[in-house]
């Protein structure tokens, strides 16, 4: 591939002036030529390809250079097929078995600040909020009519009991799903029934929310959209594509031409099916038109001119609603640059990779011994190590490290919360509010009483002054009245005396 500036990102040339190459290829034929002596040049194929046969039997890209005579050696990442083998001759293999890969992008999670809320669906949650209402009302209905609740039996309870009022018995409900539970029960055996059978109900929906609250983030973290190539031939949401013209897409011709035969034999076979046993077995056999729908697939979605206009095309689909089909090694060595994009499924239809020269040519024996040196020598293996190791990966966040239930899932909780004592706070200053005003109203009606008492009090001590003067009045009247040598009888006889004569202080003249 093309080596490129790594900070700007544009294509290097060397002090010839000509583009500048880097991959294992490049390394490659590096060793190659540092082991048999040799000087080369590296032309890229006029089409890009690898080679495809066209419709006048002639063959493009590299495989079609090395017919013409054009180039002599073809290093890259050309597959051993029996079609080419009929053009041009390969030389032992140099990478181990290769096949065909899906690619897609990473899912991206969805996440909500209420995404704790949608475990549930809205009719079961409904559903909650009815039979907590419920329950409290009939929690106070069966406390006020029964003869023996602690409201209309409070001779059986000499100690103070938990009255149920209609706020008591819906805070009773509410409370029943909290750990510390809703407090004192009613005393009324229809009450503990209702409540028996509640609490039963609250433990089951705590359970049932709490099971499907860690499975519901579990399988968010462990879910891909397609897991082989038969689910992604099943279904219908994700597009894919593959190079057009590349031995991938001529895979997938093959294989419909493939099923299509199979297909025709079936058909004909079981048209002069007879009662023979094993005619029924191949009746029954299940033909699948697997390879037929990707293919439509495939055309449905236009394939692209080259693997990096893919790539792209899978990033840019942040959904993981594409996936590009491709070379396995191609697509392992792009996971490892790229940390948005992951592999799907297994590697399938695989085959090795080797070099290609010209059919007869003398190369082909002096590249195989050159390659069982390098083999012995185990720097295939060093360049294998070089660009498909996990060192480029590790620079990627790991998804078991770095993606735990986050803040966004659960913000919701938080927001309740807050929620909470904001009404907390509202309710205060509502009870405040209520508080001073009912206060207000007092202290107004006793200002407006006070006139009317001080009246009625003046009143009184008139009256009490009047009553006196009366009285005083009515003894002087009496005492006027009194004459001298009256006598009085006393009120009571303890003193032993029986009357009071009555004279002036001064010597009295007749």
């Amino acid at each position: 591939m093309p080596k490129l500036d790594p900070n700007t990102g544009e294509l290097m040339f060397n002090e010839d002036g000509e583009p500048m190459y880097e991959g294992y290829c490049i390394d490659l034929i590096q060793k190659l030529s540092e082991s048999m002596d040799f000087d080369y040049e590296i032309i890229t194929p006029k089409t890009g390809s690898f080679g495809r046969r066209l419709a006048n039997g002639t063959w493009d890209g590299v495989v079609g250079d090395l017919m013409r005579a054009e180039t002599d050696i073809a290093v890259s990442a050309l597959t051993m097929t029996a079609e080419r083998e009929e053009v041009i001759d390969f030389v032992a293999p140099y990478f181990e078995q290769s096949g065909i890969l899906i690619v897609i992008r990473k899912p991206t999670r969805k996440t909500s600040l209420f995404k704790f809320m949608t475990v549930l669906r809205t009719e079961v949650w409904l559903s909650i909020v009815a039979a907590l209402v419920l329950t409290g009302f009939m929690i106070w209905l069966l406390d006020k009519y029964s003869p023996y609740s602690a409201r209309n039996n409070p001779d059986a309870y000499p100690y103070p009991c938990r009255e149920f009022t209609l706020k008591e018995s819906f805070w009773f409900a509410l409370t029943s799903f909290t750990p510390q539970g809703g407090g004192e029960a009613p005393k009324a055996l229809s009450g503990r029934t209702l409540v028996a059978a509640y609490w039963l109900f609250v433990v089951l929906m705590l359970a049932t929310f709490t099971a499907n609250l860690a499975a519901f983030l579990t399988v968010e973290r462990m879910q891909t959209p397609v897991s082989s190539l038969e689910q992604l031939a099943r279904q219908s949401r994700i597009n894919y594509t593959v190079v057009e013209g590349s031995t991938i897409h001529q895979y997938f011709i093959n294989m419909k031409f493939a099923e299509d035969t199979l297909y025709r034999v079936w058909k004909e076979i079981t048209l002069n099916a007879t009662s023979d046993q094993s005619q029924y077995r191949v009746w029954d056999y299940p033909i699948r038109e697997q390879y037929g729908h990707i293919l439509l697939a495939i055309n449905a979605s236009m394939p692209v001119p080259d693997a990096k206009t893919g790539f792209r095309q899978v990033d840019e689909h942040t959904d993981a609603d594409f996936a590009f089909i491709h070379d396995s090694a191609e697509i392992k060595y792009e996971v490892t640059l790229n940390c948005n994009l992951t592999e799907v499924g297994e590697v399938f239809a695989e085959q090795p990779y080797a070099i290609a020269v010209q059919q007869g040519s003398r190369l082909q024996e002096e590249l195989s011994r050159a390659l069982l040196d390098l083999q012995k020598e185990r720097l295939l293996e060093q360049l294998a190590a070089k660009y498909w190791n996990e060192t480029a990966r590790q620079q990627c966040p790991d998804a078991d490290e770095s993606e735990g239930i986050t803040l966004e899932s659960l913000g919701g909780v938080f927001i309740a919360t807050l929620f909470g004592l904001g009404l907390a706070m509202i309710t205060l200053a509502w009870e405040v509010f209520y508080y001073k005003r009912k206060e207000k109203n007092k202290v107004r009606q006793v200002e407006e009483e006070r006139p009317k008492k001080a009246f009625e009090k003046d009143l009184e001590k008139k009256i009490a002054g009047g009553v006196a003067r009366l009285r005083k009045r009515d003894k002087k009247e009496k005492r006027g009245q009194v004459t001298i040598g009256d006598t009085f009888k006393p009120v009571s006889e303890k003193d032993g005396v029986s009357y009071i004569s009555v004279y002036p202080k001064t010597e009295y003249k007749p």
